[in-house]
């Protein structure tokens, strides 16, 4: 370590000992990381006289910062410098000693004073910063007094990284030096002080300014020790832990591992934590790497499931739009009203104001999502009124992006409330951004619920007739996510919510996107099941009452008016007037032009439409070239498809969505069949020829169900004789019954359902169809059965060796028996004299072992 220091500090401590004691023999020197008076064998120890202030002054990144260029502070070093210039030159002049002090041959006492002061020493600033590092090996030495057993030590020499990787030169040196490594270690141990956690977490948080040391950090050991700080009781660590992890989310390549180790769900918890309990850093650091997270549409369901809505922050000007209703009667978000109990409102608004106040009392039994509708609205229209709404982000921003697509993240009560007030404004973008965000904060049933009893539903029908694209677009998009509750869906509907769609579907000049989102909430709308679903999903459930029920009782017992049964009977008849020849015509027309995607949902719709008998007014030509533009598609033909052989995957999935727009068409093709007017003009001969061809194609065999169902159909229209055997019947037991119930075999985990499907299987086997046993080899069925003999049930075993025995009549499936391990499972058979043994006997004469 000599000859790293200059010789104009070739001296040695006996030297300095004696200069010192000379001067002043009898005073003790107050050492600066303790302020008290020491001595140690005989000799009292020197320390360069640093200036109070000065250190805290210039302290790099304190008090819950991180990642800071120490340069920024020179200026204040320089002022302390000619304020005390002769002191400055001490201290200078004492650092060659304090980092021979920190040599492995030194006591280690002595090491731990040297470090503590070149850390104080080190807080100046840059300069200071610069005097230290002239000495090659110094950070080799700090690092290793990481694995010190004393506390105070550990500390100062984190401390002293922690100042030197704030600049941004020496970064790379303290990374080299293995500090992360130690710091791993040292946050590794059981019992540690929260000040030498705060100085490790912020000498990380320094380091992961550089992305390469970021990616370093995110997929070492140390992560998950970062997130385990999050817990700690000390505020101080908690603010270093995450603004490690909000450098840590700047790569996304991080995002990844920090989701897989949980940071979701505890950064979320710190954000929602209320103001006396949390600290605003680290709620500012939590918001940070939550909205970096939030850019993935996986990890923002993450985030909205833990409790945090991301709204759009659309600027503070556009909240002067908003107009408050005063003097008006009291009512819920959602628009449903209060009986008036009184003979008129307050002059005051005092009719309001007590409403508020008793929303938690005994007298009003409201649930839980319309109390936070209530108290969510009247928070973010408080702030609305006083102009406080994102101030504090348009502060932080830049002035020429001030709501250029960033987002903020709030607790789901204000977010819910945020969304809808935007709903509300002029501004034509933030009120397109507040729809998207509804349609992508609507996750789940709580979300929906919680989006409908806020006053969604009445906003965004009204912005359905707006004469603008993007509007159009986000508030379909938005409607048709809370569709996904039934509930939900009915007030949709009840809201009038069908007319501006079908006015839109009328439109031949839209763009494919609103076309789209049109008819999918159509779908939606006039799906055919959901009222059988809604019987089965909204009915009660273990004796209990349904949520519907229960909600329209509370309702009723206070005074809320909300839509009545007439009202919902008259919707659904109005829907069927409305459907009239002009959009059936348009949905044929989209069958036959559009994409698989668009003749499926248009397909979905007509197949109302047929129930209710309005295709009549239609012409059954029509109807015909828009069903055959479904079943003659180009992916049915192309059995040899380039595709299919270089691009696997997309091939699959062609075929996947064809399959399902052809059975969404076999389905209205066979409700029309129900309609004499349709029979007496269509061709059952072409539409069978079509089918038989859709049944024997690569189509997924449960898109194959309503195609059998149809040419079943089709075939008694046909009228075959009874003396001859129906070809249709046997093509439909090879194409879908076999298929679906070797399916069965493989996939259900139920033995009852594995039973019933090999039995089926037997049955039609035994029944002699011609080609059935070639149909269960070349569909793989031998190795479901074979498992059967041993793992299914009695019966289910017994049917599985008659179908084994009929396939073993034909030598070709002889390997295919035995390799799916046949012999072994029937002598088990034959020597446990089961009561099928002797038909196990016979097959295994029949194999060649």
């Amino acid at each position: 370590m000599a000859a790293t220091i200059s010789t104009h500090f070739s001296f040695t401590p006996r030297r300095l000992r004696q200069t010192v004691l000379s001067s002043s023999r009898s005073e003790a020197v107050r050492f600066p990381s303790t302020g008290t008076r020491r001595r140690r064998r005989g000799r009292t120890l020197v320390s360069p006289k640093f200036d109070a202030d000065s250190s805290f002054l210039a302290r790099v990144s304190g008090d819950g910062g991180g990642a800071v260029d120490a340069s920024t502070h020179q200026s204040a070093s320089s002022n302390i410098e000619e304020k005390d210039g002769s002191n400055s030159s001490v201290g200078d002049g004492y650092v060659a000693l304090f980092v021979r002090m920190l040599g492995l041959d030194q006591d280690p006492l002595d090491r731990e004073q040297a470090v503590v002061a070149l850390w104080k020493y080190s807080l100046g600033g840059k300069k200071q910063i610069d005097a230290i590092m002239q000495f090659q090996g110094c950070i080799n030495l700090t690092v290793n007094l990481l694995t010190s057993d004393s506390t105070s030590a550990c500390e100062a020499a984190a401390g002293l990284l922690r100042s030197i990787s704030s600049v941004n030169i020496y970064r790379e040196s303290v990374a080299g030096a293995g500090a992360m490594e130690e710091i791993t270690g040292l946050l590794s141990r059981p019992s540690l002080t929260p000040e030498v956690k705060e100085q490790c977490l912020c000498t990380l948080w320094n380091l992961a300014v550089d992305e390469n040391f970021r990616l370093k950090i995110a997929n070492s050991e140390v992560l998950p020790l970062i997130i385990k700080s999050l817990d700690d009781e000390d505020i101080k660590v908690k603010e270093a832990a995450g603004g490690v992890l909000s450098t840590l989310a700047l790569s996304e390549s991080n995002h990844e591992i920090m989701v897989e180790y949980g940071v979701i769900p505890k950064l979320a918890k710190a954000l929602l934590k209320p103001d006396a309990e949390g600290s605003k850093i680290i709620r500012k650091e939590a918001k940070s790497t939550l909205l970096e997270l939030a850019k993935n549409d996986y990890y923002r369901i993450l985030i909205i499931e833990e409790g945090v809505v991301p709204v759009p922050i659309v600027g503070a000007h556009a909240y002067k739009s908003y107009r408050p209703s005063l003097h008006s009667w009291p009512s819920l978000p959602d628009g449903t009203e209060i009986e008036k109990t009184s003979k008129g409102p307050s002059r005051f608004g005092a009719s309001e104001l007590l409403l508020g106040l008793n929303v938690n009392g005994e007298n009003l039994n409201v649930e839980e999502v319309r109390m936070n509708a209530i108290v969510g609205r009247t928070h973010q229209q408080f702030l609305a009124r006083i102009g406080a709404i994102e101030v504090e982000e348009e502060r932080q921003s830049q002035p020429e992006n001030s709501s250029g697509g960033r987002l903020t993240l709030l607790p789901c009560v204000d977010g819910v409330a945020r969304l809808i007030l935007i709903l509300g404004l002029e501004d034509e973008s933030a009120i397109t951004r507040s729809a998207e965000s509804i349609a992508d904060a609507s996750i789940n049933e709580y979300m929906r619920i919680s989006f409908k009893e806020a006053g969604a539903i009445k906003h965004l029908v009204k912005l359905l007739e707006w004469d603008n694209d993007a509007i159009k677009i986000a508030s379909t998009h938005a409607l048709e996510r809370l569709s996904l509750s039934n509930g939900v869906c009915q007030i949709i509907e009840a809201e009038g919510a069908l007319r501006p769609l079908i006015n839109t579907l009328k439109q031949k000049e839209i763009s494919d996107t609103l076309l789209d989102k049109t008819l999918d909430l159509l779908t939606r709308i006039l799906d055919p099941t959901k009222e059988m679903r809604s019987k089965f999903y909204d009915g009660p459930v273990n004796g209990s009452k349904g949520t519907s029920e229960s909600v329209s009782r509370s309702d009723a017992a206070n005074g809320f008016t909300g839509v009545s049964s007439e009202d919902s009977i008259s919707t659904t008849n109005s829907r069927v007037q409305m459907l009239d020849s002009a959009v059936i015509s348009r949905l044929f027309e989209i069958l036959k032009t559009s994409s698989l995607t668009l003749q499926r949902k248009a397909a979905s719709i007509l197949e109302f439409a047929s129930i209710t008998s309005n295709v009549d007014t239609v012409d059954p030509a029509d109807i015909k070239s828009g069903l055959d533009a479904v079943f003659q598609l180009n992916v049915l033909e192309d059995t040899e498809s380039d595709v299919e052989g270089e691009q696997p995957e997309q091939y699959a999935l062609e075929v996947e969505e064809a399959g399902l727009t052809i059975s969404a068409a076999s389905r209205l093709l066979t409700k029309l069949l129900d309609s004499d007017h349709f029979c007496k003009s269509v061709d059952s001969s072409h539409f069978t020829d079509l089918l038989r061809k859709v049944l024997k194609s690569k189509i997924p065999v449960h898109c194959k169900d309503w195609v059998a169902a149809c040419l079943v159909k089709l075939s008694s229209l046909s009228g075959f004789s009874k003396y001859f055997e129906n070809p249709i019947n046997v093509e439909v037991t090879l194409y879908e019954t076999i298929p679906r119930l070797i399916e069965q075999l493989k996939a259900s985990f139920s033995p009852e359902a594995q039973e019933v499907a090999a039995v089926e299987l037997n049955r039609i086997i035994s029944e002699g169809v011609v080609d059935s046993t070639r149909a269960v080899a070349s569909g793989g069925g031998i190795f479901p059965l074979v498992n059967l003999l041993e793992e299914g049930t009695e019966r289910a075993s017994e049917a599985a060796l008659s179908i084994l025995y009929n396939l073993s009549m034909d030598s070709e499936n002889h390997p295919a028996i035995i390799a799916a391990g046949a012999v072994p499972a029937l002598r088990r058979i034959v020597l446990a004299q089961r009561p099928q043994w002797t038909r196990a006997l016979q097959l295994l004469r029949t194999l060649p072992v």
